[in-house]
């Protein structure tokens, strides 16, 4: 747990507290998981098939990043294509969705026009409760899509219900500390996606 700041710590010391906060929550990360989610985007992409990122606030800044390292650097690497989105871009539709169904229903209304057997999403919230990215991975398992938690806290929801889990462990409330580790998987996965995919394409 990162001991809040407090009249005991110098600024230079609470940041190395954090720093070794987010070291130790690195550490303890399930690689195993992180592995079967790797091969399964791999997959994911080499079938043609799509991999969507939905989160609501810092955790929808992290969805659009996950979608431009994918994609972006994906085709600048390797010169193939890997579509991957971001359902927590379009605000024009965001907000007509939540004006007329809720805003639970923001990245499902998508999802119905977009998911096609095969495809994969990954929902990334630190509390694993949030009630849209829930009823996302609640669709998205039953038209055949691969679902992928990432998550803080104690998991939430989203830790019982999606195919594969990203758990980073902490009290609750710790956004700051998950969201950092959910950027850090960005680059860890992406980073591998193109290294396999550099390698399969000069086969």
């Amino acid at each position: 747990m990162l001991r809040k700041q407090d009249a005991s710590l110098t600024a230079v010391e609470y940041f190395k507290e954090y720093s070794k906060y987010i070291a130790h929550l690195l550490s303890a990360l399930d690689f195993n998981e992180i592995d079967r989610v790797a091969k399964r985007m791999v997959q994911t992409a080499q079938n043609g098939n799509t991999i969507y990122f939905a989160g609501n606030g810092g955790s929808a800044a992290t969805a659009s990043h996950f979608a431009t390292d994918f994609s972006h650097g994906l085709v600048g690497g390797t010169g193939k294509l890997v579509k991957a989105v971001s359902l927590s871009d379009n605000m024009p539709l965001i907000t007509a969705i939540s004006n007329d169904y809720g805003y639970e229903n923001v990245f499902t209304n998508q999802l119905k026009n977009l998911l096609v057997p095969g495809d994969m999403l990954v929902v990334i919230s630190a509390s694993g409760n949030s009630p849209n990215v829930v009823a996302a991975a609640e669709l998205a398992n039953t038209h055949g899509a691969t679902t992928v938690a990432l998550c803080g806290f104690d998991g939430g929801r989203l830790k019982d219900i999606c195919h594969h889990v990203i758990h980073i462990e902490t009290e609750k409330g710790e956004y700051g500390p998950v969201e950092d580790v959910h950027m850090m998987l960005d680059h860890m996965l992406a980073s591998y996606l193109i290294a396999v995919m550099k390698e399969s394409s000069a086969v």
